[in-house]
């Protein structure tokens, strides 16, 4: 009866002191921010909510997200991470190289996971995709050859093609020489057209016309993502054929996009998120590659600039817009 009385006791004592750290683990609220250079929440954010919301993760509940945007421009984006930075998060979620960077400057303890951006290693943020190595990891949008098959795609749809002009920022340079190296390969010739604000888009389109560039490929960053749709327009005002780097973009009117998943993106980010959330390192997680890619048409767009989409390009394609 004795042994039988200090067993229950035992059990109560072991009962009692177990219940505070479960109760306070399930009423754990944890404070995430998240910094974008886009305009706000759109699907790649959604997306993220949908996947921590699978995970067990529900805003006003057990998670708080501190939402900022620099709203396509680059220059708030130290502003914004060091504010993000003095609310204490317990991580912070971002997209893009630039605002990794601004993150990267701001603080090396508080865990960064990057939903996609371009090249992590080549600007210093990881150490390694392997062995990021410090405060930050997540995924990459860079993959092998990637301006490769757009540049190919754009052949196969114009097969006459020499010429292919390029839109991109100042800070874009690995990317202009990845895609001059893959133009070579095709015997095509790239037209560098270097914006840095709005008002250059109507010159630089101009100049795709005084050089006679056979399609424009636009680069995807914070900046041109905010002005996609002055850019579609130009190029169909033009009758230029526009590569994109998005689903959003032939969404909204650009001919083809070929690109990485950016939903898969949003949805391994937040797997990132639960496990350092439970413990793991950020230095520990490997960064992750794509996988998965998109090959949207748009051939509204096409009809409207007076091309016709090659069947062999049609049957390849992931979706068709009609």
């Amino acid at each position: 009866m004795q042994k039988r009385i200090v067993g229950l006791v035992l059990g109560v004592l072991l009962f009692a002191l177990c219940f505070p750290a479960e109760a306070q683990q399930r009423g754990k609220v944890y404070r995430i921010g998240y910094l974008g250079g886009g305009l706000g929440i759109d699907d790649r954010e959604e997306t993220l909510r949908q996947a921590l919301r699978e995970l067990g993760y529900i805003e006003g509940q057990n998670i708080v997200i501190e939402w900022r945007f620099a709203k396509g421009d680059e220059n708030r984006l130290p502003e914004l991470a060091a504010e993000l930075v003095r609310l204490k998060p317990d991580l912070i979620v971002t997209t893009g190289t630039q605002p990794a960077r601004a993150l990267k400057e701001s603080t090396t303890t508080i865990p960064i996971v990057v939903a996609s951006a371009g090249d992590l290693v080549g600007r210093g943020l990881v150490a390694s995709l392997a062995r990021p190595g410090g405060n930050i990891t997540g995924s990459t949008s860079i993959a092998p050859d990637l301006n490769g098959k757009r540049l190919e795609l754009l052949k196969d749809i114009i097969p006459r093609a020499s010429r292919m002009a390029f839109l991109y920022q100042p800070h874009e340079k690995d990317e202009l020489r990845e895609l001059e190296v893959a133009a070579r390969v095709l015997g095509l010739r790239v037209q560098q057209l270097e914006v840095q604000q709005a008002s250059q888009f109507q010159s630089a389109y101009a100049a795709m016309a005084r050089e006679r560039a056979d399609a424009v490929i636009i680069s995807r960053n914070p900046f041109t993502n905010s002005h996609r749709k002055q850019l579609i327009e130009l190029a169909a005002k033009h009758r230029l054929p526009a590569m994109c780097d998005g689903t959003e973009w032939t969404n909204a009117g650009c001919l083809i996009s070929y690109s990485p998943n950016r939903t898969e993106g949003s949805r391994r980010a937040a797997i990132m998120v639960d496990k350092i959330l439970k413990g793991a390192k950020p230095a520990d997680l490997p960064v992750e590659q794509p996988m998965t890619f998109e090959l949207v048409v748009n051939l509204k767009t096409a009809k409207q600039i007076g091309l016709t989409i090659p069947p062999n390009v049609l049957a390849r394609a992931d979706r068709v817009i009609r």
